[in-house]
C-alpha cells in the first residue's frame, strides 16, 4: 500500500507571519491540531496544538502577538505519495512525529499522513484486525 493510498489532500497552510491566536482559531475552525506553515512550494515547518499550549500559553506569551515563525516546530520531516506505508510509519517512528507531510515527485507538498489516517485504513483493510475485533467484542458481549 502507497502513502498516496491513505493521505489527506485538503491541506490548510498558515503564514509565518500570522499570530498563534490566529493559527489556533484557524485550527479550531477545521478541527485539526496542526498546519503546515507557509505553503506547498516552500514549508517552513508545522505548527501543532502542542507548540501553542508549550510555547505560547505554557511560556506566558501573548498569542495575539506571538508570530506563528516563532513557535512552529522543525525540521520538516516528509515523504513521498509513492512511498510505502510502512516506510513512512518506520519514519514517523524513528522521529517521535504523528504527522508527515507528503510530497510529488516534484518536491510540491500535496498533502500528509498522520497516525490517525493510518489507523484508520490499517482497521478497515486488515482482516486480522477485524477478526481480533469481532473476537474481542463477542468476549465482551459474553462477559456482560
Amino acid at each position: 500500500m502507497r502513502i498516496s493510498d491513505v493521505m489527506t489532500t485538503d491541506l490548510e497552510f498558515v503564514d509565518p507571519g500570522a499570530t498563534a491566536q490566529q493559527a489556533a482559531e484557524l485550527m479550531g475552525e477545521l478541527d485539526v491540531g496542526a498546519l503546515p506553515v507557509g505553503s506547498a512550494v516552500e514549508v517552513e515547518g508545522i505548527l501543532t496544538d502542542r507548540d501553542i499550549l508549550f510555547r505560547v500559553v505554557a511560556a506566558g506569551r501573548d498569542g495575539s502577538s506571538t508570530l506563528v515563525r516563532d513557535v512552529l516546530s522543525r525540521p520538516v520531516i516528509a515523504c513521498r505519495d509513492t512511498d510505502a506505508v510502512t516506510d513512512a510509519l518506520d519514519v514517523m517512528a524513528a522521529n517521535h512525529i504523528r504527522r508527515l507531510l507528503v510530497r510529488d515527485e516534484g518536491g510540491r507538498v500535496v498533502g500528509w499522513v498522520t497516525m490517525a489516517d493510518l489507523s484508520r485504513k490499517l482497521l478497515v483493510e486488515s482482516r486480522l484486525m477485524q477478526s481480533a475485533l469481532q473476537d474481542l467484542t463477542k468476549g465482551t458481549a459474553t462477559a456482560a
